[in-house]
């Protein structure tokens, strides 16, 4: 067996795994797919340790390693677990109506995100930003009084705030944190640099307010396209004519480069580069 069947084996012994979620907003977790042809959006119920619970597919069944026991997809959603899941949200939308109420009557300085049910149904989980720690105890035992259930408050951050409420980018596709990104990683200014975006934090900042999210995993790919090219300010000789490097397109991978021998300025392709000279 040569080494191109040995990987082709290794991949086909992978197990299959189909990325779910739980609920809009909110983290995406792995399941064994069975022999069910599950597609991107399909509502599925999943086993979990509570029971089943009704999740959305974000991709198609993929084979990769895995490290542990993967809980299963049951079955796809029927009607009637849609029609059930309808009638959850419609008790949620209630229930925000009714906090809402509640936070206008105290004018407490918090921001409601958003109201969810937990799947046990037993308790009510209330999540809200504010710019200051909120002492909630009091609040929370009203409105369970209000609700009569349990309320569960919890302070989230700006960017947690975007990934529960959801919503739409400036592409025109759902947010990244909301729809399939499951941690937060840093991103910086310097990514906006190497990425040569101009330094304007309105168009920086994402809908949370923080610097964008896809600045951080666009980052490394920018990384390598300009390691690619000579820097701004060297020296090179080219099919075009020999010269000091003005500018770089990293998308296109060329120069822009001012002829010595008439000052002319011209887009010189990664191979039509012949040598890059020492600074004179």
């Amino acid at each position: 067996m040569n080494e191109h069947e040995s990987d082709a084996t290794d991949a086909e012994r992978r197990p299959l795994v189909v990325a779910v979620k739980l609920r809009p907003g909110g983290p995406v977790y792995d399941f064994d797919p069975g022999s069910l042809p599950l597609r991107r959006d399909d509502r599925v119920l999943v086993e979990t340790d509570r029971g089943p619970v009704l999740g959305t597919v974000t991709g198609p069944p993929i084979r990769r390693p895995v490290r542990r026991r993967l809980q299963r997809v049951l079955q796809l959603a029927n009607p009637r677990d849609l029609s059930l899941d309808d009638d959850q949200l419609q008790r949620q939308r209630d229930m925000r109506r009714t906090i809402l109420e509640a936070l206008r009557t105290r004018d407490v300085p918090i921001k409601l995100v958003k109201v969810e049910r937990a799947a046990d149904g037993g308790r009510v989980l209330v999540y809200y930003a504010s710019e200051e720690r909120y002492e909630h105890r009091d609040l929370a035992r009203e409105l369970g009084h209000a609700l009569s259930m349990r309320v569960e408050m919890r302070q989230i951050g700006s960017r947690d705030e975007a990934k529960v409420a959801g919503g739409i980018g400036v592409c025109g596709r759902e947010l990244c944190c909301s729809s399939w990104l499951r941690e937060f990683q840093t991103v910086s200014v310097k990514m906006a640099k190497a990425q040569g975006l101009a330094l304007n934090f309105s168009k920086l900042a994402g809908q949370c307010g923080r610097l964008k999210c896809c600045m951080r995993y666009e980052y490394e790919t920018y990384v390598e396209l300009r390691r690619a090219l000579p820097a701004v300010g060297s020296r090179v000789e080219s099919v075009k004519g020999d010269g000091e490097v003005v500018s770089q397109s990293l998308l296109r991978q060329t120069v822009s480069v001012r002829r010595d021998e008439d000052g002319t300025l011209v887009d010189v392709m990664l191979e039509e580069l012949v040598a890059r000279r020492p600074d004179a």
